[in-house]
């Protein structure tokens, strides 16, 4: 039962700061595998600064901390718009959640614009309805994986792919559905939940997230985040995350609208890993900051994914 009142606003808030952190740390694990890339970790803000291909077009993203004070606020927004100059980035998300009115009054006076909107979603692990699903879910190559994203075999090459826990579903041994987890702090981030448009409407998405639960509790996780786009929320409320409120991601003048969805896969939670749409084809301009959609969505976003199907 859902705590009320101030027990259930504390409840949330924990959440929503869990989740965010394991986003901030899924970035840097990315970060690790991409060159010249960094997060930045400055008063205010966390900035996820990646200046070379393939990763570019993907991560260039800023989480914005909630309720700063005015100068705090500004010292915030011109540490990430510095950030990114240094390294000749110019388009770029910033983060911030709904409830923070004035870093959005804030970002629209200098004229950034909401290019997109997910769902920050998380849940106590003790709280997970559904069972494991009767369906063959299983590990993958790294190549594999990124096969079935559309990303190219550079991609990430030197990072840790062991610390990324992918599973997929398969159909005459082809990967049909994925999804990714990375664990911080006994949270599991859920990202890229995606399903190939000829595998849809079979519950593999839903599937894929309650397996991906279920192998956190193994792994000794206690709560579970992800970001999830306006379709695929029902989805994950029925596994047990509940509503943290809406991300707005704004982009400055410069910076370009995502890019349509790859028709062939739905998205759903938060992103490449950031929170769940599918990935473009061919891939964004070098200097595309905010990322083409992915299926959990964290390539988030963290990312982006496909909305997974039910």
């Amino acid at each position: 039962m859902p705590e009320r009142g101030a027990a259930g606003r504390r409840f949330a808030a924990d959440l929503y700061e869990r989740g965010s952190a394991t986003l901030i740390e899924s970035w840097a694990a990315y970060a690790r595998g991409a060159e010249g890339a960094s997060v930045q970790r400055l008063p205010g803000v966390a900035v996820a600064v990646f200046p070379s291909d393939p990763e570019r077009a993907v991560y260039n993203n800023a989480l914005l901390e909630r309720g700063l004070d005015a100068g705090p606020r500004t010292d915030a927004v011109n540490a990430m718009e510095a950030a990114y100059a240094v390294a000749a980035v110019s388009r770029f998300a910033a983060w911030v959640h709904e409830s923070d009115t004035a870093m959005r009054g804030h970002l629209e006076r200098r004229g950034y614009v909401v290019a997109e909107t997910n769902r920050a979603m998380g849940m106590h692990l003790d709280d997970l309805r559904l069972p494991r699903a009767e369906v063959r879910i299983g590990p993958a190559d790294w190549s594999d994986y990124l096969r079935f994203e559309g990303l190219p075999p550079a991609f990430l090459r030197g990072a840790d792919h062991a610390a990324f826990h992918v599973r997929v579903v398969r159909l005459d041994g082809e990967i049909v559905a994925a999804a990714l987890a990375y664990d911080h702090d006994r949270d599991c981030g859920l990202f890229n939940v995606g399903t190939a448009e000829r595998a849809r409407r079979r519950g593999l998405g839903t599937a894929l997230t309650a397996y991906q639960v279920h192998d956190a509790l193994t792994r000794g996780c206690v709560t579970a985040s992800l970001q999830s786009t306006p379709t695929a929320e029902r989805v994950y409320a029925a596994v047990g995350f509940r509503d943290l409120g809406r991300i707005l991601e704004y982009v400055p003048p410069t910076g370009d609208q995502p890019q349509a969805a790859n028709p062939r896969r739905t998205p759903g939670v938060g992103r490449f890993p950031a929170p769940s749409r599918p990935r473009s084809a061919p891939p964004q301009p070098a200097d595309a900051g905010v990322r083409p959609p992915s299926g959990c969505r964290t390539w988030w976003r963290a990312g982006r994914a496909r909305r997974p199907t039910r």
